[in-house]
């Protein structure tokens, strides 16, 4: 049997441990209320995003109001229901890519969340339009039908243990399980999974 991986993430903010598992859930504290993991996390921030060749300018300036990610999240359920996998996976970068770049769109507005779906691009970069304006409708309308499949899925991410997102729960060729967090545990995926890979590894000097 091959070996599996299930992803629970949100838009936001899924590096800091309150998504929507933690906050509406568990009743987890944001990191960034707590002063020095606060300062941590700035500095952090851009040694990740520097290290993945990302812009990153800081982060949105009211989080915590939009971090209630329901309703886009439904609507990114909806596509996933309704779309081919390629549209969800544009959806969900493009939603990421406005929340936590410059001028940082509050999707939580409905106004807002309806524009992102109109211009919605193959790419970041640009593309084929991914919905017209009557999917548009039709996905702002269908959000309904996903609560409970939302709700479904936090409740199943948390039994498994999840307080904040990604939250990944592996199981590999024989069978077991085990659960991971954060974006960069996937050394410790592989290593589980029995992948071959090239770990980290400190370099001898040079002779220049």
């Amino acid at each position: 049997m091959g070996g599996r991986i299930d992803c629970y993430l949100d838009i936001a903010p899924s590096s800091l441990e309150t998504a929507f598992l933690s906050a509406q859930t568990l009743g987890n504290q944001p990191p960034w209320l707590l002063p020095a993991k606060a300062v941590y996390l700035g500095a952090d921030s851009l040694r990740a995003a520097e290290r993945l060749s990302l812009p990153y300018q800081g982060g949105p300036p009211d989080l915590m109001a939009m971090s209630k990610t329901l309703s886009p999240l439904r609507a990114l359920h909806f596509i996933k229901a309704h779309y081919p996998t390629d549209t969800f996976l544009s959806a969900f970068a493009l939603f990421f890519h406005k929340l936590w770049t410059p001028p940082h769109v509050n999707l939580v507005d409905d106004a807002n969340l309806e524009a992102a779906l109109a211009e919605a691009t193959e790419t970041l970069d640009g593309g084929g339009k991914l919905f017209t304006a009557e999917d548009v409708a039709r996905i702002m309308a269908g959000r309904d039908s996903m609560r409970e499949r939302v709700k479904q899925l936090t409740g199943e991410a948390v039994e498994k243990g999840a307080f904040g997102a990604p939250w990944l729960w592996v199981t590999n060729g024989q069978g077991e399980t085990a659960a991971f967090f954060g974006s960069d545990r996937f050394n410790h995926i592989y290593r589980f999974l029995e992948i071959p890979f090239q770990d980290v590894a400190v370099l001898p000097p040079s002779k220049l």
